[in-house]
């Protein structure tokens, strides 16, 4: 008997070795690859792109001299805090306003919103900055009304290229945030209506507990992919001006492909993984305790 389960087990298994062989090749290689860069002296130009050299932790001696690599941890946490807090929240509140509203309205709204996440994150970034440029469309309008030009990529880029981030991923939170609040029990807030609560505490006190999770996934989600935004940020601000937006993808860019230096490019990226599992083993760790109070 247990020849025959044994051996039915590995019948079974021999269906995930194409899948298993893809991600090996897909993703696993790459990532070891990249980690291995890291520690060299690839390079574009000059010897050492003749010269493959292990340098051992040269590129990361390098990196705590480099001044720039503090500023864009930080250009990069501000920019994936703001855009995480603005598509969750303007994600939620568009949901629940259309949760409550008919099919037709909701089939017209849907893809107007669903038309910034869906296009190339090119296209909405030339987007972005034909509004925000100091002869766009947000000036434009703003003339109107009698206020003088602003040059928001000059004085407020951050600002400009979160905003415009949020725009792009929001419609991902909407949908996310729509499937939850369409299985939140309608006789659990019906009922707590009867005990006289407000619509904000029945936000607050009944959908949010239940969705809780959903949140919890969502916010690891964008979180994850906001961390490696590089196309809205480049196209709108080049990084600049200055250093003011210039994020840890765009300043690995800089140095991998500008500079010319894919070795010490390479060792930037390595700290963007490490962020990345950093936010991962926090949002699970936090959406572990949220089950077990559940529970």
């Amino acid at each position: 008997m247990k020849r025959k389960s044994s051996s039915a087990v590995m019948s079974k298994l021999i269906y995930l070795v194409p899948a298993l062989v893809v991600i090996l090749i897909f993703f696993m290689w790459p990532i070891i690859m990249t980690i291995y860069y890291s520690f060299t002296n690839l390079a574009l130009t000059g010897t050492a792109a003749a010269n493959l050299e292990f340098v051992g932790l040269d590129n990361y001696k390098k990196l705590l001299d480099d001044p720039a690599v503090i500023n864009s941890i930080i250009m990069t946490l501000i920019f994936t805090v703001g855009s995480v807090a603005g598509q969750s929240l303007l994600g939620f509140i568009i949901a629940y306003l259309m949760k409550h509203k008919n099919k037709t309205f909701r089939r017209i709204v849907g893809p107007i919103i669903l038309a910034g996440w869906v296009m190339p994150e090119i296209v909405c970034a030339v987007c972005a900055y034909s509004f925000f440029n100091d002869k766009g469309t947000l000036n434009a309008i703003l003339s109107l009304v009698g206020i003088s030009k602003i040059p928001w990529l000059f004085k407020y880029p951050m600002f400009a290229v979160i905003l415009a981030n949020i725009w792009h991923g929001t419609a991902f939170s909407m949908m996310v945030y729509q499937s939850a609040l369409d299985n939140v029990s309608e006789e659990v807030q019906e009922s707590a209506k009867l005990d006289g609560i407000s619509s904000l505490q029945n936000i607050f006190y009944i959908i949010l507990p239940i969705i809780k999770e959903t949140i919890m996934t969502n916010t690891m989600l964008i979180t994850l992919m906001t961390l490696g935004g590089f196309g809205m940020i480049y196209v709108m601000t080049g990084g600049g001006p200055g250093t003011a937006t210039q994020t840890l993808p765009v300043l690995m860019y800089i140095r991998a492909f500008k500079n010319y230096q894919l070795g010490y490019g390479t060792a930037i990226s390595m700290i963007l993984l490490v962020l990345s599992v950093l936010f991962s083993i926090f949002y699970t760790r936090v959406a572990g305790k949220g089950m077990e109070e559940g529970s």
